[in-house]
């Protein structure tokens, strides 16, 4: 059953939402100081430099929307059948950078970014049994342990959607706001 808060996907979310958590990362780094470019290779999704360390970082980015209910549903990361952690390691070697991972999720009212190296990753939140799927966990005792984490980047966003209604009145009244205003500007002085 559709809540109030449930988000109703487009055809092609999935798709948009991956390429905003790029975005959104990079958008950040870039505030940071870090000269960035997003790149289109298996594995990898961000390079990112950074030029008073002279460090530069390889990143994959997850990026997932969570309806309500699902909020502590765990991020997938890497599939051991599709070999996506040597992917990442394999490109990150290829252009001389460091692996990192950063996870975006959402849900309709807010929405949180983690970025954390790989060797950071694999030393205090990896499974120590090898599982089919590494994944990135967020549960409340998990962000409790991000959050006092200072090698766990994040950042917490919240949404204002008080005049963002997509509802029939209000797309109607919307239209007739602007037929009117239209019509008002048309007359001769």
């Amino acid at each position: 059953m559709k809540t109030k808060d449930d988000i109703n996907k487009g055809s092609r979310h999935q798709k948009i939402i991956g390429q905003f958590g790029e975005q959104i990362v990079c958008n950040w780094l870039s505030r940071c100081g870090f000269e960035v470019a997003i790149v289109d290779h298996t594995g990898l999704d961000i390079i990112a430099y950074q030029p008073k360390a002279k460090a530069r970082f390889g990143i994959t980015v997850k990026s997932r929307t969570r309806q309500a209910g699902t909020e502590s549903e765990s991020v997938n990361l890497f599939s051991l059948r599709h070999k996506d952690r040597h992917k990442l390691v394999a490109a990150c070697k290829a252009f001389g950078c460091q692996p990192w991972i950063a996870v975006y999720v959402e849900t309709s009212n807010e929405a949180d970014i983690f970025l954390t190296s790989l060797a950071h990753y694999d030393e205090k939140f990896r499974s120590k049994t090898r599982k089919q799927m590494e994944d990135w966990k967020m549960s409340r005792s998990y962000l409790d342990r991000y959050a006092q984490d200072h090698s766990v980047k994040h950042l917490h966003f919240t949404f204002d959607k008080n005049a963002w209604k997509w509802g029939e009145r209000a797309v109607g009244d919307c239209c007739s706001k602007i037929r009117r205003k239209v019509r008002v500007n048309a007359e001769p002085k």
